[in-house]
């Protein structure tokens, strides 16, 4: 039997390994940061490094010698770090007595450019109060005894961003064998768990309920505090609400039929014609809200500043030029830099400036270099989508980044971080730089190469043009893009059709069409009386919960109805 040997050993392995240098890795986060990200950086560099300042745009002279000085070279790093403090050196005896001979700004000027930094300080809204605050706020304000008081805010506390009664969890779902992914799903909470983590005891469920329904479900907005879609939409109906009473109706018993256009089940159950069916669901669909809590506690909308801007001349071609007036213009502090001719300073001070200032000069070659970057790959995107800007957004050409690389003369990896988040301005409006790449097939009529965005227009247009009566279906889309020339399958089509947010053909039919057709004699438009529903349905009836899935059922009830999608976004 052989027996167990433990040890240890040394062995050398020969191989190779890239290994970023701190400057590189600099350069690629500067060029992947967006403009506003970027002004950012730039601004709490210049408050945390002494050896950067602002450069005043006074010329071009200056500035071209600044940029030839930071982009005659390529970024590399010099272990020891001489080369970098000769060059340094060298580049402060050629700038001597130049930054001595810049005019100063007068104390007048100093004093507007504070009034203006104020002016802009006082104009930055405040945050929007959390949908909890806003409920807060509103409690306070109520002639409400303590307990009443303080349970009533217990129960806020349990109202999940959207405004339903509940909780957010994190549960971890695996696609495939290494898709792992973490995700939020809403679990409800029972009203005896609120009783339960009430700080005063005894408390029971059903006074938890008096207080959700007699206080907490009368706050703003209307609808908040439900325990489920129906309820959220039950609690929005007041008597001013148009078709009130078939709206009631519909929510409590046919909410998965307006989810799946079914018109005709919803008109043999309630024996209402179908132009009055439908005009109660546009008002359910423009009026009620079936997240109302969304509105609450949202950041506030991020404007899009343009990294470029495209323009067309006199002759028909298009200039490119970078937007720089959002990016402070720095340089290297001559007077910081004359710090480290000091004798009297120890060395491990001498070594933290010099750290510092190769930080600094970084900073400003990874900027500049960061702007030959996207003013280069934008130049060839124009290059190559001038049919875009000329004759319109169908007329798209396929583009991979790997051509933009080869063109320019980088890596792919360098296009995909310049075009990141950044946006272009041009003729035919504003876009982000990533638009303007996909692939694409060939038409087998003309075999030229047509680009994916040209079949969703395609798309778009052949729905457009359908019969409402009579929609097509999703394999019906299909023969026709085929026929056209466009090589597509099914499952492309729904692809399509799902990131265009254009309804199945189910939902899509007009189903008083249907009835006009059927009856030439039939009037479309919406009569103001309404039959009385059928006995199933009437408004009395007890409530046999929501037809359609409600919060308490996980990520499904994150989903809106398809029709009603537009409705729910805040």
């Amino acid at each position: 039997m052989s027996s167990l040997r433990l040890g240890m050993d040394m062995q050398l392995i020969q191989g190779q390994k890239m290994i970023l240098a701190p400057r590189m890795i600099q350069s690629m986060e500067i060029l992947q940061l967006p403009l506003a990200d970027l002004q950012a950086r730039i601004e709490r560099e210049l408050q945390e490094n002494p050896f950067l300042e602002l450069r005043e745009r006074l010329g071009e002279a200056a500035s071209s010698r600044a940029k030839e000085e930071s982009s005659a070279e390529p970024l590399h790093y010099d272990e020891s770090g001489a080369s970098e403090y000769e060059r340094l050196e060298q580049l402060n005896r050629e700038w001597e007595g130049v930054f001595d001979d810049e005019p100063r700004l007068s104390r007048s000027a100093v004093e507007e450019a504070g009034e203006r930094k104020l002016e802009v300080m006082a104009n930055v809204p405040d945050r929007a109060p959390s949908l909890q605050e806003h409920l807060a706020a509103q409690i306070a304000e109520w002639d409400l005894d303590d307990r009443t008081r303080r349970l009533a805010l217990h129960i806020c506390s349990y109202i999940d961003r959207t405004g339903y009664l509940g909780t957010r969890v994190s549960i971890r779902t695996r696609r495939g064998q290494r898709d792992e992914h973490e995700e939020e799903i809403f679990r409800p909470v029972p009203l005896s768990e609120i009783a339960a983590t009430f700080d005063e005891q005894p408390t029971t469920a059903e006074e938890v309920e008096q207080v959700l329904l007699n206080v907490v479900q009368k706050l703003d907005p209307p609808g908040v505090g439900a325990r489920n879609m129906a309820e959220c939409l039950l609690l929005q109906i007041t008597e001013e609400t148009p078709h009130a009473d078939m709206l009631r109706v519909l929510i409590r018993d046919h909410l998965e039929d307006i989810a799946h256009n079914r018109l005709p089940v919803i008109q043999r159950a309630t024996h209402w014609d179908i132009p009055a069916i439908q005009a109660a669901i546009e008002t359910l669909r423009h009026q009620l809200d079936p997240k109302p809590g969304l509105r609450f506690g949202e950041s506030e909308a991020r404007y899009v500043l343009p990294d470029v801007i495209v323009e067309r001349t006199d002759d028909g071609n298009y200039t490119v030029r970078l937007v720089e007036d959002w990016v402070p213009p720095i340089r290297i502090s001559r007077r910081t830099v004359e710090l480290l001719r000091r004798t009297d300073l120890d060395e491990p001070t001498r070594q933290m400036l010099r750290k510092k200032l190769q930080a600094a000069d970084w900073l400003v070659k990874a900027v500049e270099q960061r702007r030959q970057t996207i003013l280069k790959v934008t130049q060839a995107i124009i290059e190559h989508q001038r049919p875009f800007l000329d004759l319109g957004p169908e007329h798209i050409q396929p583009l991979k980044m790997q051509q933009i690389a080869e063109q320019v003369g980088v890596h792919v990896t360098t296009v995909s971080r310049a075009v990141d988040e950044k946006w272009v301005q041009t003729p035919r409006g504003l876009f982000p730089l990533k638009r303007f790449f996909g692939g694409g097939k060939a038409n087998e009529q003309t075999g030229e190469d047509v680009a994916y965005e040209v079949i969703k227009q395609k798309l778009l247009e052949l729905v457009a043009q359908e019969d409402k009566a009579n929609p097509l279906s999703d394999e019906e889309l299909v023969a026709r893009l085929n026929a056209a020339g466009y090589p597509v399958k099914r499952r492309t089509v729904t692809k399509y059709r799902k990131l265009l947010n254009i309804p199945s053909s189910r939902q899509r039919k007009d189903w008083s069409r249907v009835e006009a057709r059927a009856d030439p004699t039939a009037q479309v438009e919406v009569s103001s009386a309404y039959p009385p529903p059928h006995p199933a349905g009437r408004p009395d009836a007890p409530e046999a919960g929501p037809a359609f899935p409600s919060p308490s059922l996980g990520p499904a009830a994150e989903q809106p109805p398809a029709d009603m999608e537009e409705a729910s976004r805040p």
